[in-house]
């Protein structure tokens, strides 16, 4: 039985300008994610109807996984869910990201961090925090941003969890989705030996490598 839905707490987006091993190309899971993220912003109200799909698969606080008899518990349950279609009933659609390998090698370095120690959360024991991670591959401009995915391989579900932000009372992982300042993002996928899977999705304004 499988317990996680909830996201480690959002790292701060900053606002303030900064300057500062191979790039994860963007194919596989890590391009899924992405495009599935630019699915969200650029049409919010058609996901939202993803949405009102997964909210039929509850009962009570729980919902199995699509083609498994794995059962997930959450916090909140439906309500989280339906104040997430509320937000992208009203949300203006937003240009997509585009693609940062800078990004993608900073995110990739928090993964190898987390697929090693099993740890969680936005600092890594090597690789360190967010923005110090961001500055080994480049400089950024207009703001950062972090959202960590655990325990799903599917592209909708990982993004889907980021939306609905069960057990997240500041919704801080779906504001960093939509938030449109962003214009850039680096995404990079693998193996947690906790939770099966962990996706890390690095944002910024633009990114200079």
């Amino acid at each position: 039985m499988r317990t996680l839905f909830r996201i480690i707490p959002v790292l701060v987006a900053l606002l303030v300008s900064g300057i500062a091993s191979a790039a994860p190309s963007p194919t596989g899971l890590t391009r899924q994610v992405l495009r599935e993220i630019n699915l969200a912003r650029t049409d919010p109200h058609s996901y939202a109807g993803f949405l009102r799909e997964f909210r039929r698969q509850f009962r009570g606080n729980s919902f199995y996984l699509p083609g498994s008899r794995e059962l997930v518990i959450t916090d909140e349950g439906v309500a989280a869910v339906d104040d997430a279609i509320r937000v992208l009933d009203r949300q203006q659609p937003l240009l997509p990201l585009s693609w940062s390998s800078g990004l993608a090698r900073a995110a990739m370095e928090l993964v190898r961090d987390g697929g090693t120690t099993g740890e969680i959360g936005h600092t890594g024991r090597r690789s360190g925090g967010m923005k110090e991670r961001v500055e080994r591959h480049g400089a950024w401009q207009g703001g950062l941003g972090e959202n960590i995915s655990y325990g799903y391989d599917e592209a909708r579900l990982v993004v889907m969890q980021l939306i609905v932000d069960d057990g997240v009372p500041d919704r801080g992982h779906r504001s960093i989705l939509f938030n449109k300042t962003f214009g850039v993002a680096g995404v990079a996928c693998g193996p947690h030996p906790v939770y099966g899977s962990m996706c890390v999705i690095d944002f910024a304004g633009s990114f200079r490598e």
